[in-house]
């Protein structure tokens, strides 16, 4: 099982982060100071730090510069509010494999994590998401449906990987924009129904069904819609 440490003293921050890791096959540990994530990161036990800069009792660029200074290889991706390019290049040349800004989206997060860890020696990489007859291509953001493949758009394939990796389970508007857009949304947004939209026209209407005031369920083989609840209808 990969493992990932998050180094963040915001805890919802971490914990949006860990939710989101744990449901992509992801086993996580976090830590809420620069000392600790010395510690841990530098243990060999993870294949993989999220690092956040301002940390109490050690920041950072410390803690980045210590894990190289021991030889410690572990993937770097460090995840900060600092948007300047001084403290990128500082970062970068420290040491960091990869630089992102918060607010963030998640998916985005994802797939860097995903692309460090199959540049890792020994780390085994994950594979694409399938669920029934739909595989999502990682690498080509596309969706391979009844042999047929279909391009999609970023937010299209971020949403589609969060119903295909939760088959047959409901997921809330709000889960939904957490995942796709980031831990910082607008609850009452309804870009989560035309998004939805948009995949109900590319994958099939009748995989994605709809629970009153409720959410989305995704079913990856049509023939699994006689099985589903009662209550669920197809989205509108």
């Amino acid at each position: 099982m990969t493992r990932i440490l998050i180094a963040d003293d915001e805890p919802r921050i971490a914990s949006f982060i860990a939710k989101g890791l744990t449901a992509a096959g992801f086993t996580t540990s976090a830590v809420e100071d620069g000392i600790r994530a010395l510690d841990y990161g530098s243990s060999g036990e993870f294949d993989l730090l999220i690092l956040d800069i301002g940390m109490p009792r050690m920041d950072g660029f410390a803690v980045l510069s210590a894990l190289r200074a021991l030889n410690c290889t572990v993937p770097v991706i460090v995840l900060t509010a600092r948007d300047s390019l001084q403290d990128t290049l500082a970062a970068l040349d420290g040491g960091a494999d990869d630089y992102m800004t918060k607010p963030f989206r998640f998916e985005e997060l994802l797939s860097r994590i995903r692309l460090r860890l199959r540049d890792k020696p020994g780390v085994q990489g994950v594979p694409d998401p399938t669920s029934g007859d739909v595989t999502l291509d990682v690498d080509l953001r596309s969706a391979k449906v009844l042999g047929r493949t279909v391009p999609l758009s970023a937010r299209e394939f971020a949403m589609a990987r969060a119903f295909v990796e939760n088959e047959g389970r409901l997921l809330s508007r709000e889960q939904l924009l957490s995942r796709v857009w980031g831990y910082d949304f607008d609850g009452s947004s309804n870009v989560v129904d035309v998004y939805v939209g948009y995949l109900r026209n590319k994958l099939g209407p009748e995989r994605f069904l709809a629970v009153r005031g409720a959410g989305y369920r995704f079913v990856a083989a049509p023939a699994a819609l006689s099985q589903s609840s009662a209550g669920s209808h197809p989205a509108r």
